[in-house]
């Protein structure tokens, strides 16, 4: 992995040089020996009569509209987990940006929410490699994030509130390599996707690296089924026609038939290590009229490596009279997940509060 540093089972055993440290509330720097040593923070109220050391910071308040530094590591290094759990549910108004070695645009810009597959502000488990989602709405992200110089991890609040944060990421300083790509993860929305027109999960990435998952929050607007279009990885100049091109978009999540359950013919959610149906959102026959659906697949053993670029991106069909395809006009967001050499292309605007609102 990286010089001695490995996430499998198979090599646990395997000593390293590297040195394990972690950031928190409780340790801002990931300092070695200066974990709980706060005299204040939102737990010092509940320690006052224990005294130092006994949680007294165990997380921070985001005041509305700003944004807080989780970490800034100025060390060579690999970022192993992070778990973070916010007391506010309003997950798509707190953006998570992470920017490797000194770059002024971040690698990494999404709705918190939607980076750990809870897309909808919904809690529901999930149980995947790189992602699991626990409960009491606890994120957690094992993606292996290596840096040659830096980084640094923020949370913006878009809420109207305060909002209290519960965090921590535990990363290895060493040495990662002359060879690495970085982690990159953008958020895209189409609400409502234009009639006729694809879905555009990622363009415009230039250099050298591989694609490695897909998040998708799918709000359906129409009756009937909703999935037989298709992806596309358009690699490397790729034209008019894309070098990989699924056949369904059930399929792509390694799911068929409509994701049903042939026994009671509803949606049967999964989850799995490189793939899932993880959330299926009910109308209840008032006011939340419309079905949600939320996806994952991870290219963990089956990589989409490109050389100077990448495009992807998905149809919206649904079927109509005649045994015809009917191109949707759905809400669909969606988080591509990448490594590739830096510097990258910065990412388009994200949307304003209003246009991440879900409705």
């Amino acid at each position: 992995m990286f010089q001695g540093v490995s996430n499998s089972l198979e090599s646990a055993y395997q000593l390293s040089n590297a040195k394990s440290r972690s950031i928190s509330p409780e340790n801002f720097t990931g300092e070695k020996g200066k974990g709980g040593m706060a005299v204040e923070g939102t737990g010092a109220a509940a320690a006052r009569e224990l005294g130092r050391g006994f949680k007294i910071s165990p997380s921070v308040c985001i005041p509305a509209g700003e944004t807080f530094t989780m970490a800034h590591i100025q060390t060579p290094g690999v970022i192993q987990h992070i778990w973070l759990t916010l007391a506010n549910r309003s997950w798509r108004n707190f953006i998570l940006r992470i920017y490797w070695d000194g770059q002024q645009t971040p690698s990494v810009e999404c709705p918190a929410g939607d980076f750990f597959c809870m897309g909808w502000q919904q809690y529901t488990p999930v149980v995947s490699l790189p992602v699991c989602v626990n409960p009491g709405c606890a994120f957690n992200c094992y993606w292996p994030m290596p840096f040659s110089k830096s980084a640094r991890i923020t949370m913006e609040n878009r809420n109207e509130e305060d909002a209290i944060l519960y965090y921590q990421i535990d990363y290895a300083e060493t040495d990662p390599g002359d060879d690495i790509g970085y982690f990159h993860a953008q958020f895209r929305r189409s609400n409502p996707l234009t009639y006729g027109q694809d879905h555009v999960i990622l363009d415009g990435v230039r250099g050298k690296g591989q694609y490695v998952g897909t998040y998708m929050a799918w709000g359906v607007h129409n009756s009937g089924w909703w999935g037989e279009g298709e992806i596309k990885f358009f690699l490397d100049g790729d034209g008019t026609y894309p070098t990989i091109c699924g056949t369904g978009t059930e399929d792509y999540f390694c799911g068929s038939y409509n994701f049903e359950n042939q026994a009671d013919h509803r949606y049967e959610v999964y989850c799995t290590p490189y793939a899932g149906l993880c959330q299926v959102v009910r109308p209840d026959g008032l006011y939340a009229s419309q079905q949600r659906f939320g996806m994952y697949r991870w290219h963990l053993p089956d990589p989409v490596r490109f050389d100077s670029g990448l495009r992807v991106t998905i149809q919206a069909l649904g079927w109509r009279s005649g045994g015809r395809y009917l191109p949707l006009q759905d809400d669909i967001s969606s988080v591509a997940f990448w490594y590739q050499t830096l510097p990258a292309a910065p990412f388009p605007d994200l949307p304003d509060r209003n246009g991440l609102e879900i409705i």
